[in-house]
């Protein structure tokens, strides 16, 4: 108790005295194990705790259909008993020491946590590698995890949000993998057998499948020193992942209205977007930022929030996931005037595609994202985040550096181009959940 008090009054100086400066400034050294794994340290020698982020290429992009949902409990369960633990040992012995253990599922990608003092960095990191390498998924807690996600998903059918996010997912990628909510589904949960678990586990849970992101008080001779104790005996394989159709681009508009019963209508509009690895991530970023992704002063807030009263809150974002993920605009409003918002998006987005960007806008915008880039970066788990982050899209250590200049560099030429290519008020999907007779027909 003692450890895990002393870990989080840690855990809150840090807040306090993190600079984001130093991240830059101290490179993070990077290297690879000989079993594959890959390494990135950014030694912080101000505090003495460690954090290490696990990230493996196994999330649910990589399940079947009918196993939806493998991928997200694969990883839940890690830290639910191993071949030499129990899941009541794990608890006990990460409490001993006041340690933080977790694990979860992704969509491209499966992670694991670890948080720990500097002295109780060898117990720290054997209960990582246990977790990791030797999880033995009892039967029980199979079933209990699957229980709990179940009554999840039963919680969540009601919830008109999540009604409307499933919905526009799944009419927008068709059969490919996003298309599927990360938990799956009552029917492919009931599927998944341990069997299938063990089996996903061994494909995909690799040291070569898998980046080790280590922030702290601890230098590359110790942890090194670490990783072969630990992580030496993981072997390496080969991993089969799947191919998947390119999801094919909308062509003129498709309407989906949900009926319920509510008094706010739940608005999704939007079509596919861009990849992480595309050359104009950041040029459409910022054009985001303008559109709908700043807040207060973007565009669709201060239009449809301000002048016309219409929402509390609009927001578009694009997921830039490993394959093209959508490009979305929310809201929600009352059902009367959900046409009118919906009329008001396009609207803008029409504008900023046939007019685009003003200087001032753009200059707002690039001041926004350099000054705020520094809260990246207020924690170890943070900037742990960022480095695995950085290592799985293979943008290079010197991102730290280069990000600031990469924003500043770009163009109003460069911005309006983002949203000619990647913006399409003319094909798109429309999800409104909510009371189908008061919003009426809308085209």
């Amino acid at each position: 108790m003692l450890s895990r008090l002393l870990l989080s009054f840690i855990l809150l100086i840090s807040l306090l005295t993190t600079s984001w400066t130093e991240a830059a400034i101290r490179k993070p050294q990077r290297f690879v194990t000989k079993n594959g794994m890959t390494v990135i340290l950014l030694e912080r020698k101000a505090l003495p705790f460690i954090t290490a982020n696990v990230t493996v290429k196994a999330g649910s992009v990589l399940e079947k259909k009918e196993l939806a949902g493998l991928a997200n409990i694969t990883a839940d369960l890690l830290t639910e008993g191993t071949s030499t633990r129990s899941a009541s040992q794990i608890s006990e012995e990460e409490d001993f020491i006041g340690a933080s253990l977790s694990s979860s599922g992704g969509i491209d990608n499966a992670s694991a946590s670890l948080k720990v003092l500097t002295k109780d960095k060898e117990k720290g990191f054997e209960l990582l590698s246990d977790i990791l390498i030797k999880p033995s998924f009892p039967e029980g807690e199979i079933e209990r995890a699957k229980s709990q996600i179940k009554a999840g998903i039963i919680s969540k059918a009601d919830d008109p949000p999540t009604i409307a996010a499933e919905a526009f997912n799944k009419s927008l990628f068709g059969n490919h993998p996003y298309s599927r909510p990360l938990e799956g589904t009552i029917k492919s949960l009931d599927n998944i057998k341990k069997a299938h678990i063990v089996d996903f586990h061994r494909q995909f849970y690799l040291p070569n499948n898998t980046v080790l992101t280590v922030v702290g008080d601890i230098n590359k001779r110790s942890l090194k020193k670490l990783l072969h104790r630990y992580f030496g005996q993981w072997k390496e394989g080969e991993t089969d992942f799947p191919k998947h159709e390119k999801v094919a681009p909308l062509k003129g508009k498709k309407v989906e209205i949900i009926h319920k019963d509510i008094s706010q209508a739940n608005v999704q509009l939007g079509h596919l977007g861009l990849k992480r690895s595309d050359p104009d991530f950041y040029a459409a970023y910022v054009m985001n930022y303008i559109l709908g992704g700043g807040g207060f002063v973007s565009r669709l807030m201060t239009e449809i929030r301000d002048n016309k009263g219409l929402v509390y809150g609009v927001y578009s974002y694009f997921n830039a996931l490993k394959e093209v993920g959508p490009f979305k605009v929310g809201l929600q409003t009352k059902n009367e005037s959900a046409k009118e918002a919906v009329e008001e998006v396009r609207r803008q987005v029409k504008e900023l595609v046939n007019k685009g960007v003003t200087e001032k806008e753009l200059r707002d915008a690039k001041d926004y994202i350099i000054g705020s880039f520094p809260l990246k970066f207020t924690t170890n788990q943070k900037i742990a985040n960022y480095l695995s982050y950085i290592e799985i899209h293979k943008l290079g250590l010197d991102h730290l550096d280069k990000f600031p200049k990469i924003i500043e560099a770009l163009t109003i030429k460069d911005i309006n181009e983002a949203a000619k290519k990647y913006l399409n008020p003319d094909n798109y999907l429309l999800v409104i959940v909510g009371n189908k007779e008061k919003i009426g027909e809308i085209e």
